[in-house]
C-alpha cells in the first residue's frame, strides 16, 4: 500500500528533525542570546524580523517549486521507486538539510550576507567570482530544464487529457488576475485577507474555465508549437525580471503557494486515505539504458531525484531573503532543516504518482507534468471531482510552480550577472537579463529532443555541484571559526563524487565524438550542448577545490584560528 510508504516517510523525517535537528542545532551552538541580523537592523523593508510560522511558509513556496516533483518521478520511472525512494529519504536528513540548515546559519553569522558574500569572505576573490559564475550557469539550466517542461505542458496532447490550450488559456488568465491583484495591494491598499478572499475563488474560477473558453482561441492556442510556446515563456522571463516585484512576483508567488499547499493536502488525503497499491517496480534498472548509455544507478539516480533530496539553489534563497528575517537563531532549526524534510515529503508524495502505475502503463510515456496532473486527478476522484476539471487543475497547479521557479531564477540570474560585471544602472539590468536568457533561447531552440530531456541530467549536476561547491565553502568557514566541519564534510565529498562522476560520464560522449565531428561527421546537437556545458562546469569545479586547498593549506595559521564571537558575527 501506498499510504503505508507515505506514513513511513513521516515518521522517519519527523525522527530527522528530532534527533539530527537538535544534534545540528548544538553543533551549530545557535543562541537566542545573540541578536540576528533581522533584529539588529531591522529597517522594515529587507531585514525584518519574522514568526517562524510565517517565515517557514514563505521559505518552502521559495524552494519547492517543480524541482521536488519532476525528478522524482522521472527518477522513479527510470531506476523504480524504492532507489528514488531511499535516496530522498536519505539525503534530505543529512545532506539537503545539512545543506539548508548550515547556509542560513552561515548566513546569520556573516550579518546575512549571501552564499557567495560569505565564498568571498572565506575564501578568495578569486573563488568568489568563480561561485558566481558556477551559480549563474547553474541558472540558467533550470531556466532551460523548466521552460521547456511548461512549454510541453502547454501542447495538445492526446486521448482524453488534450487540456493544452485550455491550461495555456487558464496560465495566461492566471498571470493577469495576479497582476490585477498587485496593483490593488500596492497601489490601492487593498488588506491581503481581503484580497486572498477575492481572487482564490478566482484562481479556482479560471482552472475551470480554460478547457471551456471559445473554441476558435483553444484552436489558435493548440496550433502554438512547443518551440514558439519555449519563446512566449522566455519573453514572459524577461519581463516578470525587470518590472517591479508587486506587480507580479510577489502576487503570483502568494496564489501559487496556496496551490501549493492544495496539491499537498489533496496529495496527503488521497494517498492516506485513497487505498491505492504499489504497482510499479521496485527496482527497474532496464529503464535507464535509453537516458544514461546502461550506467549503473550510481552516480545517476542522485542528480535526476535533484531537488527532492538535495538543492544548490536552496542554499541562494537561503542566504538571500530568509536569513533577513529570522527572528532568533533556534529559528534556523525550523526553517532551514525542517522546510528541507518537508520538500523531501512533497518528492515522496511525487514519488507515488508512478508508484500506484502498472509498468505497463501508457501514461508512464508521458511527461513529468502529465504523470503529476494524473495523479492529482485521481486523488480528487475520490471526492467526487470529475477528471475534466480535476486534470486542468492539476497541471495549472504544476504550471504556477514552474513560474515561481522561473521567475526567482531570472531575477538572481540578472543580479548575479550584474554584479561580476557591475552593471548596476537600467540600462544593464536590462542587458545582464538579455544575457540570462539568452543562453535557454540558443539551447531550446537548437535541441533535437525534447528539451527539458536534455537539459535535466545537466541541470540535476549543476544543481548538485552547487550544493557540493556550497558544502564546500561551509567547511572551510567551520575550520576557520573552529567548528568540527565532519558534519558538512561528509555529505560534500558523496555529493561531490556523485556529480563530478556523473558529469564526467555525459561528457565522454562528446569528447568520444569530437575526432569524427574535426574530420567533418555529424555530431547530435544535444550531446554537444551537454559535453560543452558539462566542461565549463567541470573546469570550475576543479578551479574552486584548488581555491579552498589554497585556502586551508596556504594560509598562516593565525588566519585559520576562531574569531570573537559578537552580535551578528561568526
Amino acid at each position: 500500500m501506498i499510504a503505508f510508504i507515505v506514513i513511513i516517510t513521516i515518521l522517519v523525517l519527523v525522527a530527522g528533525y528530532i534527533f539530527y535537528g537538535k544534534f545540528l542545532t548544538r553543533r551549530f551552538h545557535l543562541d537566542d542570546t545573540v541578536p540576528t541580523p533581522a533584529c539588529q537592523i531591522n529597517d522594515g523593508v529587507d531585514y525584518v524580523p519574522a514568526k517562524p510560522s510565517l517565515l517557514l511558509g514563505q521559505h518552502f513556496s521559495a524552494i519547492a517549486a517543480a524541482g521536488p516533483i519532476v525528478g522524482p518521478i522521472l527518477a522513479g520511472i527510470w531506476f523504480g521507486w524504492l532507489p528514488a525512494f531511499l535516496w530522498i529519504i536519505f539525503g534530505s536528513i543529512f545532506i539537503g538539510g545539512v545543506h539548508d540548515f548550515a547556509s542560513l546559519v552561515a548566513s546569520i553569522r556573516h550579518k546575512a550576507s549571501s552564499i557567495a558574500e560569505v565564498v568571498k569572505e572565506n575564501m578568495s576573490r578569486t573563488a568568489h567570482v568563480l561561485f558566481l559564475i558556477f551559480v549563474w550557469l547553474s541558472l540558467v539550466y533550470v531556466i532551460i530544464a523548466f521552460t521547456d517542461i511548461t512549454a510541453q505542458t502547454f501542447k495538445t496532447v492526446t486521448s482524453d487529457m488534450a487540456f493544452g490550450p485550455g491550461v495555456a488559456g487558464s496560465s495566461v488568465l492566471y498571470i493577469f488576475v495576479a497582476m490585477v491583484m498587485g496593483v490593488l495591494l500596492y497601489k490601492f491598499k487593498l488588506g491581503v485577507g481581503l484580497a486572498t478572499a477575492i481572487f482564490l475563488p478566482i484562481v479556482l474560477f479560471i482552472v475551470w474555465i480554460g478547457p471551456h473558453l471559445p473554441q476558435s482561441i483553444l484552436n489558435f492556442l493548440a496550433r502554438i508549437p512547443v518551440k514558439q510556446w519555449d519563446i512566449l515563456l522566455l519573453i514572459y522571463c524577461f519581463v516578470a525580471s525587470v518590472i517591479p516585484m508587486w506587480l507580479l512576483l510577489q502576487p503570483r508567488g502568494y496564489l501559487g503557494g496556496w496551490l501549493l499547499y492544495l496539491t499537498i493536502a489533496i496529495s496527503l488525503v488521497g494517498t492516506l486515505l485513497g487505498g491505492f497499491s504499489i504497482e510499479y517496480p521496485a527496482v527497474n534498472l532496464s529503464g535507464m539504458q535509453s537516458i544514461v548509455n546502461g550506467k549503473l544507478v550510481f552516480p545517476f539516480l542522485f542528480i535526476t531525484v535533484a531537488c527532492g533530496a538535495c538543492s544548490g539553489f536552496h542554499s541562494i534563497v537561503s542566504s538571500g531573503t530568509t536569513s533577513k528575517q529570522l527572528r532568533r537563531e533556534s529559528d534556523a532549526r525550523v526553517i532551514g532543516y525542517g522546510a528541507m524534510l518537508l520538500e523531501g515529503l512533497v518528492a515522496v508524495l511525487a514519488l507515488a504518482t508512478v508508484m500506484m502505475l502498472p509498468k505497463s502503463a501508457e501514461m508512464l510515456k508521458s511527461d513529468p507534468n502529465l504523470i503529476y496532473a494524473h495523479g492529482i486527478a485521481r486523488y480528487l476522484g475520490l471526492v467526487g471531482v470529475g477528471f475534466s476539471i480535476a486534470f486542468p487543475f492539476a497541471l495549472l497547479a504544476f504550471s504556477t510552480f514552474v513560474y515561481d521557479t522561473l521567475d526567482v531564477c531570472t531575477r538572481l540570474g540578472r543580479y548575479i550577472f550584474q554584479e561580476i560585471f557591475g552593471l548596476d544602472s537600467r540600462t544593464g539590468a536590462f542587458l545582464a537579463t538579455t544575457a540570462t536568457l539568452a543562453l535557454p533561447l540558443l539551447v531550446l531552440m537548437v535541441s533535437k529532443e525534447k528539451g527539458y530531456l536534455v537539459a535535466w541530467p545537466i541541470f540535476g549536476t549543476s544543481n548538485q555541484l552547487l550544493a557540493s561547491l556550497t558544502l564546500l565553502a561551509l567547511s572551510v568557514w567551520m575550520v576557520k571559526t573552529g567548528k568540527n566541519a565532519i558534519i558538512t564534510i561528509i555529505p560534500m565529498a558523496f555529493m561531490l563524487i556523485m556529480t563530478v562522476w556523473s558529469l564526467i560520464l555525459q561528457i565522454l560522449p562528446f569528447i568520444n565524438n569530437f575526432p569524427n565531428w574535426i574530420g567533418g561527421g555529424a555530431i547530435h546537437t544535444d550531446t554537444m550542448i551537454s559535453g560543452i556545458f558539462g566542461m565549463i562546469l567541470l573546469v570550475l569545479t576543479i578551479w574552486l577545490m584548488v581555491e579552498t586547498v589554497n585556502v586551508l593549506a596556504f594560509k598562516k595559521k593565525s588566519e585559520l584560528k576562531p574569531a570573537a564571537r559578537t552580535a551578528g558575527g561568526k
